[in-house]
């Protein structure tokens, strides 16, 4: 009889971080965009702007992070990734928790950027620590359960939050009261769930430092780009990864910010996206362990196939039982893609190197989030009011610049099959 998978203490203080800040990312791909449109119809900001200027505020926060990511990681790879871990979460925590304070459309776009700075940071250091606490075997699992319990924990916070933003006279609040109240539970909700890790975690696998941890890690991070450039296998995947997964951090970033700019029903969007949370929940295990059977670098193959197609129907959005249809779809392939793609490093480098690669990994993940938010910004502001008849469907400015995705898709699946090829046939090397 098969062994029943059980996570170590050690594994489930890391699965629970994901629980933690996954409850922030929630509210970005959810409040936040619609709180944002509400300051920005305050001020008198052009509505034929407002997908565009989310749009750069997300782009501002992915070139800072794909800045810092690199430099994060070779530090993790010092003895002091839990230290630099912990300061990178207090900096997201804390520019969550004061969201609600800020007095304009210009300033809460600061903030925002401060606050997503430091979660994408923080998973740098995060990530980095996956090698760490499993074993190569169960790293799929893990991983995989890391954000499949992201997804439906994050949703216990988020439903008290949306009861509160519905419903704010039923506790005799104002609507702004109770975004500021809701912007401080998902705070306080990401800081305890960090808490087993730091308790918990201490770091096995690191290299010396030669002077100081941050000048080395300059040094270490030249060394590092240039031993990903001689190692093929590895820097073709992580450009494959740089394509791909950015339609997917594209949709999950902008996914309430296209529907309200379509005109769809808030609230329909934002229980449409909780329910992304709890489809990807069961999905997202279903994927790890499907891992177990299947080849990992085929599974990813299916998940960019399938992101694909669901561009594809994103273009022709124009109701909201769509995007209702759009939920469940991203919600099957959203965690299966991020989990697998995370593990699918973990095994291919060394992992002593591990913090300096997700560092790397970050760079690409996040430059791609940059092309990406950047192109349907752009394309969706210089086709401001154009329409197109198609299959006798009328397509907005906005549905045109979602199909820009579809390339970047194309040229990921493409790269990650050449990245595969040399992956698979290196195993061989070894093994003989």
């Amino acid at each position: 009889m098969k062994e029943k998978f059980k996570l170590t203490a050690l594994e489930k203080s890391w699965v629970l971080y994901d629980v933690g800040n996954s409850a922030f990312i929630l509210m970005v791909a959810t409040l936040v965009p619609i709180f944002f449109n509400a300051l920005a119809k305050d001020a008198g900001l052009n509505e034929d702007l407002y997908l565009s200027y989310w749009g750069y505020a997300g782009s501002i926060a992915t070139i800072l992070v794909a800045i810092l990511g690199p430099i994060c990681g070779t530090l993790a790879d010092r003895k002091l990734k839990k230290q630099f871990f912990l300061i990178a979460m207090l900096v997201g925590a804390a520019g969550c928790a004061v969201l609600g304070f800020a007095p304009g459309w210009l300033s809460f776009l600061c903030l925002f950027i401060l606050a997503r700075v430091g979660y994408s940071s923080s998973l740098v250091f995060y990530d980095s620590m996956l090698p760490e606490v499993t074993t190569d075997q169960r790293m799929d699992k893990v991983s995989s359960m890391g954000y499949a319990f992201g997804y439906i924990g994050s949703v216990i916070p988020f439903i008290v939050c949306l009861i509160l933003v519905l419903m704010p006279d039923t506790f005799g609040l104002t609507q702004g009261s109770a975004m500021v109240i809701a912007f401080l539970i998902t705070a306080i909700w990401w800081i305890a769930c960090t808490v087993p890790l730091l308790r918990r975690y201490q770091q096995t696998a690191f290299v010396t430092a030669e002077k100081s941890p941050l000048l080395d890690s300059f040094r270490q991070l030249g060394r590092t780009i240039r031993d990903a450039r001689k190692e093929k296998h590895i820097f073709l995947y992580l450009l494959a990864f740089f394509f791909f997964i950015d339609g997917v951090y594209t949709i999950i970033d902008m996914a309430t910010a296209y529907g309200t700019a379509l005109g769809l029903d808030t609230t329909g969007l934002l229980l449409a996206l909780l329910l992304t949370q709890i489809v990807a929940f069961p999905c997202s295990i279903a994927f790890g362990r499907l891992s177990a059977k299947y080849d990992t670098g085929l599974l990813i193959k299916v998940c960019i196939i399938a992101y694909t197609c669901v561009v594809l129907f994103a273009v022709f959005l124009v109701s909201q039982w769509q995007f209702w249809v759009l939920a469940v779809l991203v919600g099957m392939f959203q965690g299966g893609i991020q989990a697998l793609s995370r593990s699918y490093l973990g095994r291919i480098i060394p992992p002593e190197h591990s913090g300096e690669f997700y560092g790397l990994m970050d760079i690409f993940g996040k430059g791609a989030s940059f092309v990406g938010m950047t192109l349907v910004s752009v394309v969706s502001q210089l086709t401001a009011g154009v329409q197109l008849n198609i299959f006798g469907l009328t397509l907005q400015n906005e549905n045109i610049a979602v199909s820009s995705l579809i390339v970047l898709f194309i040229i990921g699946y493409v790269l990650f099959c050449k990245a595969d090829k040399l992956n698979k046939q290196r195993g061989k090397d070894i093994a003989q």
